[in-house]
């Protein structure tokens, strides 16, 4: 089993290659912008350092969001384009429970909630436990002094990501939240680890039908103008 996957959930990208044994390859490049020219160069890199071609892959795995929503739309097509072009199946990995995967192991007995950075006061967010099982499903946020009050109340919380900064001004003082120093950003790794486990179980999505898990409708800036006007 040879897997590819692929992460643009924010800004920049990350490629991995993965087989029975785990990890075998990988790229992560964070800069400004997504680019579908980057993130073609990374698989064809990750492909080659693994020593096998693209036609070998059994899978493509793409990180379907929540994230940002020019990088989500660059990942899906290519991850569609792939999957088209070598007839292959094609898995989607929920980006938060992908970026849980990095540091519950680091946690036991806690809580883990990744966040995303999304507009003003509002995170894209889930809450898993230290086995990477969901207690509080992927949702929009707008943070507030009762957000999150019930499981503090009772749990030792770890929140990372890009939005994890916004929650420090509001309870960076609550004993039971914890913040990590490092900044961690989604990464195709730990989708190729639960894609492994998606594989086996044969849990693949209708490629012509699969849209990235947008979580809220884009509103382009002429959409915009166009409210604030009605």
């Amino acid at each position: 089993m040879l897997l590819l996957s692929i992460d643009t959930s924010i800004r920049g990208c990350s490629v991995a290659v993965h087989n029975d044994a785990g990890l075998i390859a990988g790229y992560d490049l964070f800069a400004d912008k997504s680019s579908s020219a980057m993130l073609t160069t990374l698989i064809k890199n990750s492909i080659t350092d693994a020593g096998y071609q693209l036609n070998d892959i059994d899978a493509v795995a793409i990180a379907k969001g929540p994230g940002s929503y020019t990088g989500l739309r660059v990942g899906v097509s290519t991850a569609k384009g792939l999957c088209y072009a070598l007839d292959k199946p094609l898995i989607a990995i929920n980006t938060l429970e992908a970026m849980a995967l990095q540091v519950g192991s680091f946690f036991p007995g806690h809580l883990l909630c990744p966040m995303i950075d999304a507009r003003r006061m509002e995170v894209y967010c889930a809450v898993f436990d230290d086995q990477n099982q969901f207690v509080r499903q992927t949702e929009a946020v707008i943070l507030d002094e009762t957000s999150f009050q019930d499981l503090l109340a009772n749990h030792k919380i770890v929140l990372f990501g890009d939005g994890s900064a916004k929650c420090k001004p509001i309870f960076g003082e609550h004993l039971n939240a914890i913040f990590l120093q490092q900044n961690i950003k989604p990464s195709a790794r730990t989708v190729g680890e639960l894609a492994v486990k998606a594989f086996d179980a044969k849990q693949f999505e209708d490629v012509a039908a699969f849209e990235p898990y947008y979580l809220k409708d884009f509103m382009s800036p002429a959409r915009k103008k166009t409210s604030a006007l009605v």
